[in-house]
């Protein structure tokens, strides 16, 4: 498969590996477990090891599988590079061990995955100031910038309140002023949007949730869109200023996060993920149509106190939704009147899971303030807007009057 056409989304996906040779034939990129890789001249080996030309090292820098995992996730959020990670967070982690150094500062939305928000706070403990502001309004985020400022990180929509980061006018702001913008589209998936749209530089996908899809292999990924200027770039080492200025990012981050901290994806997680990407545009649909329906459900019940999803015309920032994104997502978030135990509801439903992952194809629900935010607080948690009885859930690809009734059922028992 070599003609040049561009395709849509999942034509591009399904057949992207063989627009490459695939070793005898196969349809999918076979999964190679090596993590050494012999050359028959030495020439040729240290040609490689310089960077002269392309090739594989050591599999903790690269392997066949990874790549062409690699590769899908590229073409995926239009971007011109991509580096795969063991998980999602050892994506996010990778920015600073690659990318700042002792007394710069980052701006990050306050609405974050809980992990992300323990990770910022580990990071401000080893020299790296970190300011959180309410990324929703643009206002509070250029507030924020100092002349030390390296990167500005958000969520698209956040998880577990689904507050929607003012995505566009912060990356114009971030343009304006040279500042690396870096956007978490986990939640929204490459199908729902590409923040190449808004100007980011990198992009963060967690390989675990929707992009893989089946609950079944842990993975992260780092996305180069090709719009930062690294060369002005503060914090890149001298040795990877010889790269051409639009490779000495990933170039840095494949040194220091991949060959030096180890957090490297492995190839049978690799080749899980990107046979479930092949079908994310089919089940992005699904799980959407599924949580609108959900939601408009919850919020008709008096028996319910508030629903957040972005799809809902009573969303704050349900208007940036209509303008950057195909639907409102897959994630909502409810809260019950306070007659109603959170607990005991959970566990009359019959068909929803309470389980702690996201983007699985099954619905899972999680009472979020005594799990996964628990470790945090109730002051911190507050100031996220997360109530004590919040009730998260991501929505799977059920029939659709079976999910609803699931709910439904739930409140009336």
């Amino acid at each position: 498969m070599s003609d040049n056409k561009r395709y849509g989304f999942t034509t591009t996906i399904l057949h992207n590996d063989r627009r490459k040779t695939i070793e005898q034939g196969s349809l999918h990129k076979p999964v190679h477990t090596s993590v050494a890789f012999g050359y028959a001249d030495a020439r040729q080996l240290a040609s490689v090891f310089q960077g002269k030309e392309p090739g594989f090292r050591y599999g903790r820098q690269g392997n066949p599988t990874v790549s062409a995992l690699e590769d899908k996730i590229s073409k995926m959020e239009d971007g011109v590079a991509t580096l795969c990670f063991g998980t999602g967070m050892a994506a996010i982690g990778a920015l600073f061990q690659a990318l700042l150094k002792t007394g710069d500062h980052i701006v990050s939305s306050s609405f974050l995955f809980g992990n992300t928000n323990s990770l910022w706070q580990t990071v401000a403990g080893q020299g790296v100031d970190v300011a959180f502001v309410d990324a929703t309004d643009v206002a509070q985020v250029e507030a924020a910038l100092q002349p030390n400022t390296r990167l500005v990180f958000v969520e698209t929509i956040a998880n577990p309140r689904t507050q929607v980061a003012d995505l566009a006018r912060i990356g114009e702001l971030c343009r304006a002023r040279g500042i690396l913008y870096v956007v978490d589209n986990t939640m929204t998936t490459p199908w729902l949007f590409r923040p190449k749209d808004v100007h980011a530089g990198l992009v963060v996908n967690s390989l675990t949730k929707s992009i893989g899809g089946h609950g079944i292999a842990l993975g992260g990924a780092l996305t180069d869109t090709g719009l930062f200027d690294w060369a002005a770039y503060p914090n890149i080492a001298q040795n990877f200023r010889k790269q051409a200025p639009g490779a000495q990012g990933m170039a840095q981050l494949r040194a220091k996060a991949l060959r030096d901290f180890g957090a490297a994806l492995g190839p049978e997680a690799a080749h899980h993920i990107a046979v479930g990407a092949e079908t994310l545009a089919l089940r992005m649909e699904r799980t959407c149509a599924n949580a609108l329906a959900l939601a408009t459900m919850l919020e008709a019940d008096e028996r319910v106190a508030a629903v957040h999803y972005p799809g809902l015309a009573s969303h704050p920032q349900h208007a940036i939704v209509e303008e950057l994104f195909r639907s409102g997502g897959s994630l909502l978030s409810f809260e019950l009147k306070d007659d109603i135990d959170p607990f005991d509801y959970l566990n009359r439903l019959k068909l929803a899971i309470p389980a702690s992952n996201l983007g699985d194809n099954r619905t899972l629900v999680i009472p979020v303030a005594h799990t996964i935010f628990f470790e945090m607080g109730p002051e911190r948690r507050a100031s996220m807007g997360i109530a004590e009885g919040l009730i998260r859930v991501s929505v799977g690809i059920e029939d659709t009057d079976d999910l609803v009734g699931d709910f439904r059922q739930a409140l009336d028992a």
